[in-house]
């Protein structure tokens, strides 16, 4: 197992940013659904992005956006990747793509295994999985049952959210193993507003997590190849 990426949500202020990138952020996320009280500004998304070049990527979070909207902010801030959170189809994801050029992954919040396998029809660069909440797109600050990710089929890699804290990241590293995690309400001291010290713990635990994966791996592959004595 490599490295477990951390993709830092909800992202609103240039050093919020400045920090996530310091401490090797995979992905800096930017909210662009009007009715999330994480939402990005275009000044200050130009600003993050600009900062991110060539450091980390770039990612803009829609919920059922029009594509035309989807493809300017992505032309004109200098995304990287783009992240659907709503109702978008396959084909809607498949033309975002080739309109941008991004990479791109596809949300699902998870109730049942029903939502899970709906997933399989899209064939995005990334599934990211969500904790649900009656009437909210994502930041629900819950987290799912990460027994359903060993039921994720096919090659794309798996991305865990929902509710993920400094206190249970490591936890939900040990059960999925993902190709990366996701934090947004879980390091902050107010919505859009990341609290530093969370931050700096969640990073912390998931390095911990990873390396501990990474050893429990390496003993039963030695467990597997060397007889008993």
């Amino acid at each position: 197992m490599s490295d477990v990426r951390v993709k830092v949500c909800g992202l609103t202020r240039r050093e919020d940013a400045e920090l996530a990138l310091d401490l090797g952020a995979w992905t800096l996320g930017l909210i662009f659904f009007p009715a999330s009280p994480r939402r990005c500004s275009e000044v200050e998304a130009l600003r993050i992005s600009r900062l991110a070049r060539r450091r980390a990527e770039v990612c803009g979070v829609f919920v059922n956006a029009h594509l035309e909207e989807v493809v300017g902010l992505a032309d004109a801030l200098g995304l990287t990747m783009l992240q659907f959170h709503g109702d978008e189809g396959p084909a809607y994801c498949g033309q975002a793509a080739r309109r941008t050029g991004c990479s791109v992954i596809k949300g699902a919040s998870l109730r049942t295994r029903a939502d899970l396998q709906a997933l399989r029809t899209y064939a995005t660069d990334f599934h990211l999985l969500d904790g649900a909440a009656a009437g909210l797109r994502g930041g629900t600050g819950r987290t799912f049952d990460w027994s359903l990710v060993a039921e994720h089929r096919g090659p794309t890699p798996v991305i865990v959210s929902g509710g993920l804290t400094p206190a249970n990241v490591g936890e939900a590293i040990a059960a999925t193993a993902p190709f990366a995690v996701d934090t947004a309400s879980g390091t902050e001291a107010e919505p859009g507003v990341k609290d530093h010290a969370l931050l700096e713990a969640f990073f912390g635990t998931v390095s911990a997590a990873a390396a501990n994966v990474d050893a429990a791996t390496d003993a039963a592959e030695v467990a597997a190849v060397v007889p008993p004595t």
